[in-house]
């Protein structure tokens, strides 16, 4: 049993100001396999005044030496990736080949492609020819709440602390309850990396507690949030007194518009990527929109791809999927499952219950219904695990209208050799982000959506700019000292 039960503030380990203690489960076996402390009022409040204490000389630290300090906490992680990788597969239940393959290197990943584009920033520029002497500067906006979610955890960490210590913010973390251990290691990588104390401070909690402090201390210039659309409007309203800016990445419903035409491998690439991390990717492909001529062609196979998914323990190596992260979820996506089937829609793969061969665990069975109508439940809401609903489309036209009858707009998809095709489905679906042909959107590139999906661009310069402050400058001096 893993205990941790301090936070980490003003740059060493200190106790809870009162003890609350919160077993972390391993959703592999129900089992708990750690022990943490939810942090209390007193405990914000101490994170969000060592973070305030720090900010001067932080935002004042050149930027080059900003940019040294954090780039050595990429060091931290190659001495320690398997144990960080460990503690994402034990908390969150990620099988452990998938987690050291693509769950931990989301930190060295976004650090580096971050560290490409804090080169490219104008601290201070001049507004133009046309006006002289005025000038843009861009400013730290100062201390900055993180709040971060259980499914990609160090990808959300890294989304948010890495820009905001480069860009001269001082930051508090309050990462999922469901999965701190990785955070826990992330503070031990800034802590051994030299950055200064009160810069970088975690403190566990839940939502109603920590992460209602966070949104609404009057000390603490911005949230940035993870998480479902129903927990960004809470943290919206409660951050609206104190007039505070709110960055959210919220949930999804994307739609994968396969066409007649589409590459070979369109439909394996599909399901796989629908499957990945058992369904529980607020970018995952849930809604695959299938042309009419190919459609019962595709639904066998996709179901024939969803029953070959193999379901098992995250300590397991090899390409399977683990179980959903606790029971609450397990149980709502049982219950879409179950809605799905008395609405209507045909299931062809999976189903309701524990798959075959486990009694105990938060295993889902790789899940697709084929004949899902506009509008039925599992359609329309998110279900954040591995259910994949498949409806047919007749025209370009009704692919579109289907696509973007969704309050969400994260991430669209679409299947087509027909290039011209492509491009005017690119812009006529709308979400913050369309990935064609399974080419990945590039490096530096940002994550971000529209409408209920949340408007924050995390990633590459668009996400250290979301922590920096223009001010409008007049008479400034740009000649040589």
């Amino acid at each position: 049993m893993i205990v941790r039960r301090e936070f980490y503030i003003g740059g060493q380990w200190v106790a809870p100001a009162q003890a609350r203690d919160c077993q972390v489960i391993d959703p592999s076996t129900e089992e708990p396999c750690a022990v943490i402390s939810l942090g209390s009022k007193a405990d914000t409040d101490r994170a969000v005044a060592a973070a305030r204490a720090a900010l001067p000389g932080w935002r004042a630290t050149p930027p080059a030496e900003r940019a040294r300090l954090v780039a050595r906490i990429l060091d931290q992680y190659e001495a320690r990736k398997q144990e960080f990788a460990g503690a994402i597969s034990l908390e969150m239940g990620a099988p452990i080949d998938f987690a050291l393959a693509e769950q931990a290197p989301c930190l060295p990943w976004h650090t580096s492609n971050f560290l490409r584009a804090f080169g490219r920033i104008e601290w201070i520029r001049p507004l133009g020819d046309h006006a002289p002497g005025a000038a843009i500067a861009l400013e730290p906006i100062g201390v900055v709440g993180l709040i971060t979610p259980w499914n990609w955890p160090v990808n959300q960490i890294a989304l948010k602390a890495i820009p905001a210590m480069l860009a001269g913010c001082t930051c508090v973390l309050k990462p999922s309850e469901e999965a701190p251990l990785d955070a826990m290691l992330f503070a031990e990588f800034c802590h051994d990396a030299g950055i200064p104390p009160g810069v970088f401070n975690l403190v566990n909690g839940d939502g109603a507690g920590v992460g209602t402090q966070l949104s609404t201390h009057p000390d603490v210039e911005m949230i940035s949030f993870t998480g479902s659309t129903r927990a960004g409007r809470a943290i919206s309203k409660a951050a609206a007194d104190t007039l505070k800016r709110v960055t959210l990445e919220l949930g999804g419903k994307g739609a994968n518009l396969l066409f007649a035409d589409a590459r070979p491998d369109a439909v394996r690439w599909s399901v796989a990527r629908m499957m990945e991390n058992s369904g529980q990717s607020c970018n995952a492909p849930s809604r695959l929109l299938v042309e009419r001529p190919v459609y019962e062609r595709v639904v066998a196979e996709a179901a024939a791809l969803a029953a070959a998914v193999r379901v098992g323990p995250a300590s397991e190596p090899g390409e399977h999927i683990g179980p959903v992260v606790n029971k609450r979820q397990w149980d709502q996506i049982q219950a879409y499952i179950q809605k799905g089937i008395d609405e209507g829609a045909r299931l062809v793969a999976g189903g309701p219950g524990l798959p075959e061969g486990f009694n105990r665990g938060f295993y889902v069975k790789p899940t697709v219904f084929a004949d899902v109508k506009p509008g039925m439940t599992i359609e329309r809401e998110e279900i954040f695990g591995p259910v994949l609903s498949i409806l047919p489309f007749d025209t370009e036209d009704e692919a579109i209208a289907i696509a973007n009858d969704t309050p969400y707009g994260l991430t669209n998809y679409v299947q087509t050799e027909d290039r011209a095709r492509a491009n005017r489905l690119s812009r006529a679906l709308v979400a913050g982000m369309i990935e064609m042909n399974g080419q990945p959107r590039g490096a530096g590139v940002f994550f971000g959506g529209v409408k209920q999906s949340g408007r924050a661009r995390e990633g590459g310069i668009w996400g250290i700019e979301e922590f920096l402050e223009p001010k409008a400058i007049s008479g400034y001096d740009f000649s040589p000292d």
